[in-house]
């Protein structure tokens, strides 16, 4: 698929995306004319499938991988939602607080089950109970991919189901402010009415929570459609209850109020139907390059224009990758930081899996280097 391809696939993964969720039919004529292959192939690399399948089938179009794509959303979905309300009920027994963040909560705001493809359930919990929390999810049948490493756990259970148990809501790698903000997150937990340990937050901290979430992705290797699509969705459902006086309070202590401005725009344009300004354009290109998990050419040259841009912002990155900060090795490499005596002999087992099982990686990551002016 040529770059022209694929953006007149975009082009309709909107158009397809914006019906569903503003509640119209597709053109007929309009869908006739789509090559679906460039389509599934192009919605895939947003994780808008399932949403597009769901368009395709109103307007009359059964295209066999569009079927399959919203059939293994709705299956996913399911059965995730079974195991976490297995997993809510061991932690009231046992007196674990938790509170449901991102696509388990977004999910329910778009108009049909499976709609909003999930790759996992994120739930942040009373971290106190972290080797607790582990023992229950293997009596459930979970298998531990992740413990111990940066602010999260990973647990997977087959044949779907995949659970990020979260201690805090951001690493301190992340942008200071961001994290420095989120660090005393209960003060914004309001508690659920239909349990004893359940909390949620009001709809003005969950939108804040969500785009500074969204902007920490975006600023490093960037964020596909889906995460617009998402704004645009809650800006829908929780339209009338925003406060932005109290958002754009927010997003200034957080840093992101210019983001989250031109990301909220862009959404309302796009998928609104609306105009899109020279800046819109310009935020939604890179939007569109990045993918739903964002890229290494983004991640690289976004960090280096942090360290100033030019020769001197690439020298500066480079020195961040030999020499790690304490936080970064916190996080990435708790081994090393929980045995500090270690530490000097971190950047030999960096250099070892750098060219042995990270060598295609480090190869792409030097040409991009090298291409950067």
């Amino acid at each position: 698929m040529t770059k022209e391809e694929y953006h007149n696939a975009i082009d309709e993964v909107i158009y397809l995306c914006a019906c569903v969720v503003n509640g119209t039919i597709p053109d007929k004529e309009r869908v006739d004319s789509i090559d679906l292959e460039y389509l599934y192939k192009a919605s895939c690399k947003h994780n808008l499938c399932a949403i597009v399948g769901y368009a395709l089938e109103s307007a009359g179009i059964l295209n066999h991988e569009f079927i399959q794509a919203k059939a293994k959303a709705i299956r996913k979905v399911t059965v995730m939602e079974i195991d976490k309300q297995l997993l809510f009920e061991r932690f009231e027994q046992e007196g674990i607080w938790y509170l449901p963040l991102k696509g388990a909560i977004i999910k329910d705001f778009y108009p049909s089950v499976g709609m909003r493809q999930m790759s996992d359930f994120d739930i942040l919990f009373d971290s106190h109970y972290q080797k607790k929390v582990k023992d229950i999810f293997i009596e459930l049948g979970f298998t531990c991919e992740q413990y111990g490493k940066g602010n999260d756990d990973v647990y997977y259970k087959k044949p779907v189901s995949n659970f990020e148990m979260h201690t805090e809501l951001f690493a301190p790698v992340h942008q200071k402010s961001i994290y420095n903000y989120y660090c005393d997150i209960k003060q914004l937990m309001l508690k659920d009415e239909n349990n004893a340990y359940g909390y949620h937050l009001s709809s003005n901290d969950f939108y804040v929570y969500i785009t500074a979430h969204e902007y920490k992705h975006y600023s490093n290797g960037g964020t596909g459609l889906r995460s617009l699509l998402d704004i645009y969705v809650i800006l829908q459902r929780l339209g009338n209850e925003l406060d932005y006086d109290y958002i754009r309070t927010q997003t200034d202590k957080l840093g992101i109020t210019n983001f989250e401005q031109q990301n909220k725009r862009l959404a309302i344009n796009l998928f609104g139907g609306k105009e899109l300004s020279e800046a819109d354009l310009n935020m939604l290109e890179y939007i569109i390059s990045s993918g739903t998990y964002g890229n290494i050419n983004n991640s690289i040259n976004n960090k280096v224009e942090k360290f100033g841009g030019g020769k001197k912002g690439k020298q500066r990155y480079i020195l961040s990758k030999v020499f790690m900060p304490m936080d970064q090795i916190k996080k990435y490499y708790p081994f090393f930081y929980r045995h500090k005596i270690l530490i000097p002999s971190l950047f030999f087992y960096r250099l070892g899996r750098a060219v042995t099982v990270s060598r295609q990686k480090t190869k792409t990551q030097l040409k991009i280097l090298m291409k950067k002016k």
